[in-house]
């Protein structure tokens, strides 16, 4: 089993709102904005699992919260 965290980061101005992706020790592996599913598939390289996180991301609506996914 697979442990990533999930954070939303907000975005200003122009700037987007962010994900940041973290393995089971918290090192930031990948920092992507939300809809960009190829980005994500960059750093997870199993579609599946790419596919959970992306459901997770999906639902995320509070920043700043880290979330954990246990895969």
């Amino acid at each position: 089993m697979e442990t990533y965290y999930l954070m939303k980061v907000k975005g200003k101005a122009k700037i987007p709102d962010y994900i940041q992706l973290r393995d089971k020790d918290l090192t930031l592996i990948g920092y992507f904005r939300p809809g960009r599913k190829e980005r994500l598939l960059k750093v997870v390289k199993d579609e599946a699992v790419a596919a959970r996180l992306q459901s997770v991301i999906d639902e995320m609506t509070d920043y700043g919260r880290m979330t954990k996914v246990e895969i």
